[in-house]
């Protein structure tokens, strides 16, 4: 499962570097889930159950890691608010203001639980404002390998990596490559073909992914073919793979859970609006989050999100 593969990458990471530590509430007495068993294999010295202070721990992750040491911090997207200060004053942009003589390798695990009533305070898909901030590098896996590939290759970044879980992907399961071969670590900025198509490229960020897959097998029906294109990291973003997709379609409709304002969908429909212009032969379209909060009841919740009919919708908007 998504979670377990997560689980796999921590531990590797762990045993192969001694400089590697794990923090967050909690997550000691965790008995499910990517921190499960790390207690009991690392201990205390290297498994920290941290205060309700974000701010204040999110904080001690860049002191450490400025001297050495490599913190993996489990949070919620919904609680990054609290340490923006440590996140953004300090953890994005210190190696640009000390002229690059700092390495902050700090990996964020944001997990994003949303559509399931957990409502305003702790649904946040907050990914699009750390896009905005230079400095940081923006993971959105959807299946197991990708996880787990991703992971590693956050850890062993010098850089500050924020790894945006989708909460609705945390039981899905796929084949992840045993690493007694071959080492699985999956680079930044390389998407992945998930589905050739012909007719209209849709790019899923995250958990849209899903939809995007189960929509164009639908279309497929009606003899639309869909291509779908994950790309795995929006920092960096594999312009090349949606740029070349868009110039064999023709046609463009990004699925972000994000509200719709300033989203990842924005940015990449602006880079082919931009880039890509003259391949385009339909306005693209974006599947994203209404600009609203989310409410508690789900009756109204499950309207806000990216949903299989929504997708299809639009990419028969794109062939009228």
């Amino acid at each position: 499962m998504y979670v377990e593969a997560l689980n796999q990458a921590i531990f590797e990471e762990m045993e192969r570097d001694d400089s590697v530590y794990y923090m967050g509430e909690d997550v000691r007495a965790s008995i499910y889930g990517a921190s499960k068993g790390l207690f009991e294999a690392y201990g205390e010295n290297r498994v920290l159950d941290t205060p309700l202070s974000e701010n204040g721990f999110i904080g001690a992750a860049v002191g450490s890691s400025l001297v050495g040491m490599r913190p993996i911090v489990e949070t919620l997207t919904s609680f990054m608010w609290v340490a923006m200060d440590q996140l953004i004053s300090q953890l994005a942009k210190m190696k640009y203001m000390f002229g690059g003589q700092a390495s902050l390798p700090v990996t964020i695990r944001a997990v994003m639980y949303y559509n399931n009533a957990a409502a305003a305070h702790h649904s946040d898909r907050n990914y699009p404002m750390f896009m905005n901030m230079p400095g940081i590098k923006i993971i959105v896996p959807t299946f197991p390998e990708d996880a787990k590939g991703l992971m590693k290759t956050a850890v062993r970044d010098n850089d500050p990596c924020i790894i945006f879980e989708d909460g609705n992907l945390g039981g899905i399961k796929g084949d992840v490559p045993d690493n007694k071969d071959k080492e699985l670590l999956i680079p930044f900025g390389k998407g992945k073909l998930l589905r050739e198509g012909t007719d209209c490229t849709v790019v899923g960020i995250a958990g849209g992914n899903i939809h995007a897959l189960n929509a164009a097998e639908k279309l497929e029906k009606d003899g639309i073919s869909v291509e779908v294109i994950d790309p795995r990291t929006l920092v960096p973003l594999d312009k090349k793979i949606i740029l070349e997709s868009v110039e064999k379609t023709g046609r463009l409709v990004v699925v972000d859970p994000a509200h719709k304002v300033c989203s990842a969908a924005s940015e990449i429909i602006s880079i082919v609006s931009e880039q890509g212009f003259w391949n385009l032969q339909a306005p693209p379209a974006k599947v994203a989050a209404e600009q609203v909060h989310v409410p508690f009841t789900q009756a109204l919740e499950s309207l806000i999100f990216p949903t299989e009919e929504k997708i299809m919708n639009a990419v028969k908007g794109t062939l009228e």
